[in-house]
């Protein structure tokens, strides 16, 4: 039921200001003063805005000289022997064959620091669609594996909004972060105090269903500067007291949330076949999980474009739990899971990698892509799910994410063997540049 008034459509502040506490404070008192708190800019710039002045100054990271590696091209499996890659300020100045970078290493030599791949293989950042980091910790592990561009699966206080401000003051220290906020799901409890223009829904904080309140909280997400949503059909799988087939959101609450999104890409926690075709209805962006999946919900996936994120690496592990009920859980869903992404993919859905790591539990984004072409998708294809498929999703592809290409970003992964020979060396990460900053060099 839907306890608050939105006739007068009230529209989540930008700015957490001590009026709108009290226009909270007052909706909870029944004063219905929500509606009438007005909008201001957006949260982006309201934060560039108050930065401390001395922060202002984007950091800037030395160049780089990468060289003598095999440069992989993900969007075609192409080779490029002795390669070069040129980084600096934060861009591809130059990458190819010694002969077409001869001129950028020469305008840059005398400052950069050379990392000598020789016998590796150079990619481009990797990129992992569905992560939980809240903290400096996570996003670090994140990036160790090499994981530089990522899309969250929420935060419970808005901490994956706020990590995806600090690659512009501090290169390396967290991936590029497209924030989902607060999960739109039933249940917000104290993540309800994460801001004041949520206080209206307190009352609701256990049970956010009507379509109303979905939407009013999307665009608090959306206010506060999260670029994608997360929200659900079913519950967790994770969890032996949650029922994953049970029906959480229908066609019209997830409708309700993808319209308030705002284009705004929404990725769907579903399992059963049911929440998955609701979701796909409703014109969610991507499917998450979706272990039942069935190949009329596919055809149209592919027609519409949706995307569709198994997370195979941790559904398959929790054949591992020491909780009986989770462990049968793995070994029924896994299997079947890897058939879904086979299917899928043979069906035209793009199928690309997420691997649900949540805090310091981090699974690196080359062992689901491994698990990916182990279902049947193959090595190319497995790479092209950590690289070019989720940059096109999150339509990062034009900046260069998902490839090496001139003026794309600084991000770079230095592989010890060739991951289209064998997908397994997708996990085996030697150098990770990020933002333009070596964050990982076992050879240094």
């Amino acid at each position: 039921m839907c306890e608050h008034d939105h006739s007068t459509g009230p529209v989540p502040t930008a700015k957490l200001e001590r009026r709108h506490v009290l226009a909270g404070a007052a909706a909870l008192a029944g004063l219905g003063l929500a509606s009438m708190v007005p909008g201001v800019a957006q949260a982006a710039e309201h934060t560039e805005k108050g930065a401390p002045a001395h922060a202002k100054n984007r950091a800037k990271t030395t160049p780089l000289i990468i060289e003598g590696g095999s440069l992989i091209d993900p969007a075609t499996g192409d080779l490029v022997e002795d390669a070069v890659v040129v980084l600096a300020g934060g861009i591809v100045q130059a990458v190819g064959t010694r002969d077409e970078t001869r001129k950028a290493v020469a305008n840059y030599s005398a400052s950069a620091t050379r990392i000598d791949a020789q016998g590796k293989f150079i990619l481009p950042g990797f990129v992992d669609a569905h992560v939980h980091a809240q903290a400096f910790e996570d996003a670090a592990l994140i990036v160790s594996h090499g994981a530089t561009t990522v899309r969250s699966g929420s935060s419970s206080f808005y901490q994956d909004i706020a990590l995806a401000k600090v690659p512009n003051y501090a290169p390396g220290l967290s991936p590029r972060m497209h924030a989902a906020g607060l999960f739109v799901s039933p249940d917000q409890s104290d993540s309800i105090l994460a801001d004041p223009d949520l206080a209206p829904l307190a009352a609701l904080r256990h049970d956010i269903t009507d379509p109303k309140d979905l939407a009013y909280l999307t665009g608090v997400n959306i206010a506060r500067g999260a670029t994608v949503i997360k929200t659900r059909a079913n519950p967790r799988a994770g969890l032996a007291e949650q029922d994953p087939l049970e029906l959480v959101y229908d066609r019209e609450q997830l409708s309700s949330i993808v319209h308030a999104a705002k284009g705004a890409g929404v990725l769907c926690h579903s399992y059963s076949a049911e929440g998955i075709a609701g979701a796909v209805a409703a014109g969610v962006k991507s499917i998450e999980h979706g272990v039942f999946m069935d190949e009329q919900t596919m055809v149209r996936m592919a027609k519409q474009g949706t995307y569709f994120t198994p997370t195979l690496h941790g559904i398959a592990g929790m054949a591992n739990s020491s909780n009986p009920v989770l462990a049968e859980r793995g070994r029924e869903y896994g299997p079947v899971l890897a058939e879904a992404a086979r299917a899928a993919n043979e069906l035209g859905v793009t199928v690309i990698g997420g691997t649900d790591s949540f805090g310091t539990d981090v699974t690196p984004v080359g062992a689901e892509a491994k698990a990916l072409a182990d279902a049947g998708l193959g090595t190319l294809k497995a790479l092209q799910s950590i690289t070019t498929a989720p940059a096109k999703l999150l339509g990062v592809d034009t900046r260069g994410v998902g490839r090496l290409v001139r003026r794309g970003v600084a991000d770079v992964v230095l592989l010890g063997s060739n991951p289209l020979e064998n997908a397994a060396a997708l996990v085996d990460v030697h150098t990770v540049v990020a933002q333009g900053a070596i964050v990982r060099n076992d050879a240094a």
